[in-house]
């Protein structure tokens, strides 16, 4: 991607707590890079925050920035991980795509994410 749209985010509320944020992306268009023709999908982001947690607006800017972008599934949805937990560092980070049929057949990739646990110093 020539230019990564800024994610912002903001202090969890509750960081003492284990809580699960669903986001669902239910227009998320993306360009198939042997074809040139459009793929449609979903893309569900499932989190448990630790400290900072994602700002919408700019995630939606995220998302639509994949519109022109020629990217295999397994790919864009592994992109979308990295970058997220990379943004928010959270304790559990899920992202599955599910695309529309082409050619009769349905593609879902699903990746995740789990913080290293912290040891204690002895």
């Amino acid at each position: 991607m020539s230019k990564k749209i800024r994610l912002e985010l903001f202090d969890n509320p509750y960081p003492q707590r284990d809580y699960h944020i669903t986001i669902r992306c239910p227009e998320f268009t993306s360009v198939c890079p042997r074809t040139g023709q459009p793929d449609f999908g979903e893309i569900t982001i499932e989190y448990c925050p630790d400290k900072r947690c994602i700002e919408l607006k700019s995630l939606k800017f995220y998302m639509q920035s994949y519109r022109n972008r020629g990217i295999f599934y397994e790919a864009l949805t592994n992109e979308i991980l990295e970058d997220l937990s990379r943004a928010c560092r959270p304790r559990w980070m899920k992202v599955t795509s599910s695309f529309t049929p082409r050619g009769g057949i349905t593609t879902s990739v699903e990746t995740e994410y789990k913080a290293e646990a912290v040891q204690k110093p002895k």
